[in-house]
């Protein structure tokens, strides 16, 4: 049985992903920017309830080709969902863009010289759907526009880097599906947190009192990871674009601090940053669910075990 690579295998989508994949059975490889995170990659597969003995950790930066003929050789299936996420946005747009789009096309012509099958590449909404429309429907077929004036760096480079994902894999003998999460959030497997999940502990430790103003659509991290693995399966996932969002309505960071007082009993945030108000959007899951099968979770079971696996690993 050749091994499933997965890029960027300390990343919080990488851990569910890689627990799934050696759960069902698979060998799998994945790569780390250096080899001293493999303990930690180690440990947080375990605690995603696999056995890490069949789980190979190998070195290779985005940013480097040296490291990628080796991290691919021998695997039909590429499973790419290393891309850096901001804390905050960057003066320079090229500190996200240049890693996100070089590194997706480093990836991708290394797995195209091994011959893989096909690669399955996490990009996000950000690369459908900003700058935001009030009242919009969302789906595949739409795009976001990098050359918006004013868009930030962190959605500018997701549309970029799929856009040139697509325009290195149009006729290419390696098969390209990618899938577009909306806010991740769902179960912390390492101590290293990012994005979402640090904001959820972020609210429940006191840090912040008031929470960015926003409304968005929740998907849950063991959900993507399912799509990953039903993207890579079906034959007819080819050439698609599937985007990964619950089927539960929009909603806001306050909205979020209050369902975690009121489930938890804890003490969270109850002021708003000012700003505009936005009226909801439709993000449309049809594609996922009607070509794939896939079944997401509750947003609210999403956002409970978010905070309760912080509580698990002593976080908060």
């Amino acid at each position: 049985m050749s091994p499933v690579l997965v890029t960027g295998g300390s990343g919080y989508v990488a851990t569910h992903l890689i627990a799934r994949l050696l759960r069902d059975g698979q060998e799998v490889r994945t790569t780390v920017r250096s080899t001293a995170r493999a303990a930690a990659v180690r440990a947080a597969v375990r605690r995603g309830g696999a056995d890490d003995s069949r789980l190979e950790i190998v070195e290779a930066d985005l940013m480097e080709d040296d490291g990628w003929p080796a991290a691919v050789d021998g695997c039909a299936e590429v499973h790419h969902t290393a891309s850096p996420i901001p804390v905050a946005q960057p003066k320079d747009p090229d500190e996200l863009i240049v890693p996100a789009r070089d590194g997706t096309v480093r990836v991708l012509r290394a797995a195209c010289a091994a011959g893989a099958r096909r690669v399955v590449l996490t990009s996000s909404f950000a690369a459908v759907g900003y700058p935001p429309k009030s009242g919009a429907v969302y789906t595949e077929d739409d795009w976001t526009d990098p050359d918006t004036p004013g868009l930030e760096p962190y959605p500018r480079s997701k549309a970029i880097a799929e856009r040139a994902a697509w325009d290195l894999m149009r006729g290419a003998g390696t098969e390209l599906v990618v899938t577009n999460p909306t806010g991740i959030f769902g179960p912390v497997l390492t101590t290293d947190l990012r994005s979402s999940a640090h904001l959820i502990k972020m609210m429940l430790d006191g840090t912040t009192q008031v929470l960015p103003r926003a409304r968005f659509r929740v998907v849950d991290v063991r959900d993507v990871a399912d799509l990953h693995v039903r993207a890579m399966a079906a034959p007819e996932a080819a050439g698609q674009r599937f985007l990964a969002v619950s089927n539960d309505p929009q909603t806001s960071f306050l909205e979020i601090a209050a369902l975690l007082h009121r489930r938890l009993g804890v003490p969270t945030p109850t002021e708003e940053a000012p700003g505009p108000e936005r009226s909801g959007s439709v993000i449309r899951n049809d594609r996922a669910r009607g070509v794939l099968g896939w079944k997401p979770r509750p947003a609210e079971t999403t956002i409970l075990e978010t905070a309760e696996s912080l509580r698990e690993l002593g976080l908060v």
